[in-house]
């Protein structure tokens, strides 16, 4: 995995944990917890097709931060509002 992908994952984490919201990536039927670091090297590896699950009080503000991260990297996410 290139540095670029681990700055990657880094700075989604971090943007997640901003958030109170559950902010969740699935892919295939799997669920990863976007605030996990572990979670997204699993995933973002194997991974190209995204939906970014989002609830909670804060999930507006998360979810426009969240789809500006993962564009930022190249990464497309499709964001669904719980």
């Amino acid at each position: 995995m290139s540095s670029a992908n681990n700055a990657a994952i880094v700075e989604i984490s971090q943007t997640a944990n901003k958030f109170r919201s559950s902010i969740v990536l699935q892919y295939d039927n799997k669920y990863i917890d976007v605030k996990s670091i572990l979670g997204l090297f699993t995933t973002l590896v194997t991974s190209s097709n995204y939906d970014l699950h989002v609830h909670g009080p804060d999930a507006e503000e998360a979810k426009k931060a969240m789809a500006e991260v993962f564009a930022k990297h190249n990464l497309h996410i499709n964001s669904i509002l719980d």
